[in-house]
């Protein structure tokens, strides 16, 4: 009920709605004008995405130990974190090692998916956002509602008010003078910090290196101002060759904003070295399981591995439009997030977000790297309820499906199959549909039906229909 209220809450948000309306189609024009005038085989260069991604996913360990014997050797530190905790851990560790009370993040969803700020924060260490978005959402406490854009449900006037608010400058809204706000309140904070923290949108097993990108430069401060920089890797994000990060950059920058290039390319190959002017004195890498391993185990789901992050599944879903992130309740919205939130955290946790798609197949149609994401929602939705693959799906035995939700689908499974039960139930519902209006809101399933959709119109004119021995008239 509470996934329900809220859904509800943020479908009759008028300016949510309007905001996220406004942004998704000029994302979704932008795309899709880069790709006509720029890429002459876009589905081929897709296929090559798809084939890099399921390559390394397929050779995944081996290509993980490369990654730490090249690393290790660049000076670079590797850590094994298998879930969410123990990845925390080390980095406040690390940070309690070098006597750090604040660090400065780049833009990192694994570090949302550990729920790394509050991790810190109660153990007396202040993580301070620098990607702009974040900023904002930071200042209001708010998780990011969208995984490329976080504060993408604000428009320039609300975020003018939140500036005024929590950084008591004037009010502006031209995104010129906002831009400047953040850069006076990030500069105080960039004198004097030791560790910055950053997520990995590459990580190439035959170089060692991490690739990072991003369009506002903040996130190159938080990684070579600091002395110490730290950044979470999904164990998901190796490829073998830079030749393969290259194929998926060229797919990822378009899918997600538009743009052929980012303003940012970061390739961090080791730390400081004799002579270097800038750079941190160490890097960490810590390489993040978080229950990885066991959707690789599965032959179909571990497709959605191949995921590069570009969000444009959520740009071009009709109800991500209409709800926005929050209401999904995970830190991964949207169909991605329908997709990895249940296998990550739990079916039994996040199964309900499945409901949030109304199969249109537009996210399978757009993905870059082709994740069948329409046909694996369908399926963790079978999962749910207990008649998938039969597969082992995180939390599955703990699901429990009401005893009435089986009685409904059995009776109307054989309604549905045997043709005169279903003649006679369209001529019931003909003669006692319209009843069922005034007392819609008595009735617990009609009501529960009707508290976000219309009442559907019976045919009057149902047209009177003779089988063997039933008489309809």
């Amino acid at each position: 009920m509470e996934a329900r209220k809220l859904i509800s809450e943020k479908l009759n948000d008028s300016q949510l709605r309007q905001n996220l309306d406004f942004a998704m189609s000029l994302l979704q024009t932008n795309r899709k004008k880069l790709i006509k005038e720029r890429y002459g085989d876009w589905e081929g260069l897709r296929e090559e995405g798809r084939k890099v991604k399921q390559n390394a996913l397929s050779r995944l360990p081996e290509l993980l130990q490369r990654f730490e014997e090249k690393a290790t050797q660049n000076g670079i530190r590797i850590h094994w974190a298998s879930d969410a905790n123990e990845a925390n851990k080390i980095i406040y560790d690390l940070a309690k090692q070098h006597n750090v009370t604040k660090i400065l993040k780049g833009k990192s969803m694994a570090s949302e998916e550990i729920h790394f700020n509050a991790y810190l924060k109660e153990r007396g260490i202040k993580a301070i956002e620098t990607d702009l978005g974040e900023i904002i959402i930071q200042l209001i406490d708010e998780p990011p509602v969208h995984i490329v854009v976080p504060a993408v449900h604000k428009n320039r006037y609300e975020i003018g008010e939140i500036f005024e608010k929590h950084l008591h400058v004037k009010r502006f809204s031209d995104p010129q003078d906002l831009n400047a706000v953040a850069r006076t309140h990030l500069r105080k904070e960039f004198k004097e910090f030791k560790m910055g923290l950053s997520g990995v949108n590459f990580a190439i097993a035959n170089e060692g290196a991490i690739w990072l990108l991003e369009n506002e430069g903040n996130g190159r401060m938080s990684t070579t101002v600091p002395d110490i920089h730290v950044a979470i890797c999904g164990i998901e994000k190796i490829v073998e060759t830079f030749d393969d990060a290259v194929i998926l950059d060229t797919l990822l920058i378009p899918s997600a904003t538009g743009q052929g290039i980012t303003c940012y390319n970061n390739i961090i190959t080791s730390p400081r070295k004799d002579g270097d002017l800038d750079g941190p004195r160490e890097v960490h890498v810590i390489l993040l399981d978080h229950h990885r391993s066991d959707i690789l185990s599965h032959k179909h789901y571990s497709k959605a591995l191949s995921c590069i992050r570009c969000g444009t599944c959520m740009n071009h879903c009709p109800v991500y439009e209409k709800v926005g992130g929050h209401a999904y309740g995970a830190t991964y919205p949207g169909p991605i997030g329908e997709v990895i939130s249940p296998q990550i955290f739990g079916i039994d946790k996040y199964g309900y977000i499945l409901n949030l798609c109304s199969l249109c197949g537009r996210c399978s149609e757009v993905c870059p790297v082709k994740i069948p994401l329409a046909e694996m929602i369908r399926d963790l939705r079978s999962e749910k309820v207990g008649q998938g693959s039969g597969e082992e799906i995180l939390g599955i035995s703990r699901v429990k499906p009401k005893v009435s939700e089986k009685i409904g689908f059995k009776i109307f499974a054989f309604l549905a199959s045997t043709p005169w039960a279903w003649k006679l139930m369209l001529w019931k519902v003909r003669l006692l549909g319209p009843l069922g209006k005034p007392f819609a809101s008595i009735f617990p399933m009609l009501k529960q039906w009707t508290s976000c959709r219309a009442y559907p119109q019976i045919d009057a004119n149902f047209q009177s229909q003779k089988l063997e021995g039933v008489i309809y008239e």
